[in-house]
């Protein structure tokens, strides 16, 4: 590219972004005929028209003359496919801010991997606005895995950012094209592992149960993670339907599948869900918790990411809530910022509807029941039903204990 196609590439690119017409950016020393030759590069900019330029858009005259976009861009995501570096990510994150859209095959991979990169941060909104190009960018290709893919995981996000019906509609559109392109197994029961999990959440459970059923039959007897996840999956549906039995039968099913080496997150995280399902329970389990929560706690110390460490001080937290040491659940609710939580949806309403309870035996009980009763409002108005259930349900069985 010569020194003057690659100015007006660049200042095309910058005046876009800031979505500027050439008429306002010309403003009135400059006409916009003599702006159209500098972007197609017919005419060469002075020095004083550089300058100029440069303070109508804010930025600096380097700016210009920047490593051409798709190369960087290019750079950028290969470096990135290449080492587990989350600053390698970064690279890619400020070169898809520049990039013009002319190879979308590259673009959707980068997407890709910063959507991923926000996820480990609990980023959500970051996320949901990177797999959504991404969805577009794929429909456009009519590449049905990377359909598959993208959707997958946008319901995904939309589930844990608590936008259930969204979630569903992606969902269900990810599973029917997996099907219908045959896209593999690894795709397909990606896929149904957030179909089961969003449909758990909108309450629809005889047919998250049929679909969980689907999973497992389809993996088989897979030593890896997606069986191991399969099983989970089908554990949490069992769980809402209120067969704690059948939940830990799955549940210990998948954490004997899963050797820590393999995949030592998912294992840790198997350990946090496994807590989980013991704390939740009627009567609480809180012994094989507190196992597992140490097990967890010891993996999570090498591995964890920031999201994992909250759910996990949560599960501490609620462990010894039902031990009644209340003073130690504050203690640990008090190493949480809960101003920057990273937790997804459901854990949120979780931690809240925990915070509300300690109020209560802390002696604020009215406050804590204004709280109960706003986390289900909100449940129910965000179509969680199983949440909003389990919230009223615990609201009610604190008024029945009235003084």
């Amino acid at each position: 590219m010569t020194e003057e196609a690659s100015f007006g590439a660049h200042l095309r690119a910058l005046r876009q972004k800031q979505g500027l017409s050439q008429a306002a950016l010309a403003g009135k020393e400059i006409s916009t005929g003599y702006l159209s030759r500098l972007e197609s590069g017919t005419r060469q900019p002075t020095e004083r028209v550089i300058t100029y330029l440069a303070e109508r858009l804010g930025v600096d005259r380097s700016a210009f003359f920047a490593i051409d976009t798709g190369s960087s861009l290019n750079a950028a995501v290969s470096v990135a496919t290449s080492t587990d570096g989350d600053d390698a990510v970064e690279a890619v994150v400020a070169a898809l801010a520049s990039a013009q859209d002319d190879d979308p095959l590259l673009r959707w991979q980068a997407l890709w991997l910063v959507a991923r990169f926000h996820r480990r941060r609990g980023q959500h909104v970051e996320e949901k606005a990177g797999l959504t190009e991404a969805v577009r960018i794929a429909d456009g290709l009519a590449l049905a895995a990377l359909q598959c893919r993208s959707r997958t995981e946008l319901a995904r996000c939309l589930r844990e950012s608590g936008d259930i019906t969204e979630a569903l509609e992606h969902a269900v559109v990810a599973y029917r094209m997996a099907k219908e392109a045959d896209v593999g197994l690894s795709d397909t029961g990606k896929t149904l592992l957030t179909l089961v999990s969003v449909e758990a959440e909108a309450g629809r459970l005889p047919d998250a149960r049929a679909h969980a059923d689907e999973l497992v039959a389809l993996v088989g007897d897979r030593p890896d993670a997606l069986r191991a996840e399969a099983l989970w999956t089908a554990a949490t549906v069992r769980s809402r339907q209120g067969d704690d039995d059948g939940a830990r039968t799955f549940l210990q099913q998948a954490m004997e599948s899963l050797d820590s080496r393999v995949d030592p997150v998912l294992w840790a995280r198997l350990r946090l869900a496994a807590a989980s399902l013991y704390l939740y329970a009627r009567p609480t389990l809180t012994e094989p918790a507190r196992a597992c929560l140490a097990e967890a706690d010891k993996a999570l110390s090498l591995v964890g990411t920031p999201v994992q460490q909250q759910e996990l001080l949560t599960l501490q937290a609620q462990l010894a809530f039902e031990e009644g040491l209340f003073a130690d659940a504050r203690s640990i609710l008090d190493r949480l910022d809960f101003d920057h939580l990273a937790l997804s949806y459901r854990d949120r309403i979780r931690l809240q509807l925990l915070e509300s309870l300690l109020l209560i035996e802390e002696g604020q009980r009215e406050q804590g029941l204004t709280r109960l009763k706003e986390l289900g409002a909100e449940a129910h108005r965000d179509s969680n039903v199983d949440l909003a259930a389990k919230v009223w349900r615990v609201l009610a069985e604190v008024l029945e204990r009235s003084p």
